[in-house]
């Protein structure tokens, strides 16, 4: 039933709340058609909705929306205030990003007691890190905090499934000839002893068994992570960091973290704190990615044993024929190659598609990643079995 039929019918709870959720959406201008009044909570809640989706500097009318933030520090705050109050924490962090891209907003990020007001994820860790050569000092402190809040709730949900993945993953990737039962590999071995199929027997007498090793301490795979910090892959470089300091804290793997616009910056001296790692990254600017993975690819030295991981949109700066025979280069010489068009939960933003379709071809397909696959990913790379690539991509 529509809002309009809604008028002049006498209502239960349920249709009362409908009205009343049309009357927010709506705004209550002359047209909206409710005829809902609404209470002193609610039309707070309407004017923190208005001070940001409303339609733009006019006059109020008292029926018509206006924007009222109007950049100010004061009412900013006041209003950072106003939606903690009346919304639930998933749609503060929308309205915040908004206000940032409706209105202008980032400018007021630089000083401290907004930063104290915001609700931090990692979309405004990935504001801050633009505005960072920017950022005076007395923020700087502040910023830091907001920073490190984000990293270690990224890095409780995201650090203990993935170290067990991996750490599963390059047990699995330690193969032996001679394996107690239970660490028999029984895909491998029924594939590799195929031509002692017993066809009277209906069954397969294996000559050769394939087991799981248990990779010891000093057994090290080598990961480099190559990001792609252009202004498009905020979130990406985010959640690439923290994966970063979660894979350099495994002795079992050793972890280097490159990031590249125009230039190449090697943050793996770094990767013990993400935090680090993300002010020393520089979002926005030119891209290399024949650059970048020249640089990956001089530090390569046991390319069986290595993934390359590069998280770009693809769009290059440098020369793409040299960076597709880079990469044809690494996977020949043995070297998994893994290419994310994101790592975030948004999935693929714009990207170069045929670059994509380039590296598709020398097999390395590029796919966007969420943060919850990731560990996944990574452990397929590590096995060197195909990768689980997501069905909408």
């Amino acid at each position: 039933m529509t809002a309009e039929a809604l008028v002049g019918v006498e209502l239960d709870d349920a249709g009362r709340e409908r009205l009343r959720r049309w009357r927010l959406v709506l705004g209550g201008d002359a047209a909206d058609g409710t005829g809902c009044a609404l209470g002193a909570r609610d039309a707070a809640m309407d004017g923190a909705l208005s001070s940001l989706y409303g339609k733009g500097d006019k006059p109020q009318t008292g029926k018509e929306r206006s924007a009222g933030l109007r950049a100010s520090a004061p009412s900013v705050a006041r209003w950072l205030g106003d939606i903690r109050t009346y919304f639930p924490s998933s749609v503060v962090q929308i309205m915040q990003r908004d206000a940032i891209d409706r209105l202008g907003l980032s400018a007021l990020l630089l000083e401290p007691e907004m930063l104290e007001a915001v609700e931090a994820d990692v979309h405004l860790v990935g504001t801050l890190l633009s505005l960072n050569k920017a950022m005076p000092e007395t923020t700087k402190e502040t910023a830091r905090a907001v920073v490190r809040k984000v990293v270690e709730d990224l890095e409780k949900r995201l650090a203990t499934r993935t170290r067990a993945t991996l750490s599963g993953a390059l047990d699995r990737s330690a193969r032996i000839s001679r394996p107690r039962h239970h660490d028999i590999d029984w895909n491998r071995t029924i594939a590799a002893n195929l031509k002692h199929y017993l066809p009277e027997y209906r069954t397969v007498v294996p000559e050769r068994l394939i087991g799981y090793g248990r990779a010891s301490q000093s057994v090290k795979k080598e990961v480099i992570l190559c990001i792609d910090q252009s202004g498009s892959m905020a979130a990406s470089v985010v959640y690439a960091s923290v994966f970063g300091a979660v894979l350099a804290s495994m002795r079992t793997i050793n972890t280097r973290l490159v990031v590249f616009d125009t230039a190449v910056v090697d943050l793996t001296d770094q990767l013990d704190d993400p935090v680090d790692v993300l002010f020393g990254t520089q979002l926005g600017g030119g891209t290399d990615i024949n650059r970048a993975l020249a640089y990956c690819q001089s530090q390569i030295t046991r390319p069986t044993e290595t993934v390359v991981v590069l998280i770009s949109d693809l769009y290059e700066g440098g020369i793409r024929n040299e960076m597709l025979k880079r990469v044809a280069a690494m996977k020949g010489a043995g070297a998994q190659f893994v290419t994310l068009l994101a790592l975030s939960d948004e999935g693929a933003p714009a990207y170069d598609r045929e670059h994509a379709t380039a590296l598709a071809a020398l097999g390395a397909p590029a796919f966007a990643c969420t943060p919850d696959l990731f560990p996944e990913v990574m452990a397929a790379a590590i096995e060197k079995r195909p990768l689980p690539i997501p069905d909408n991509t």
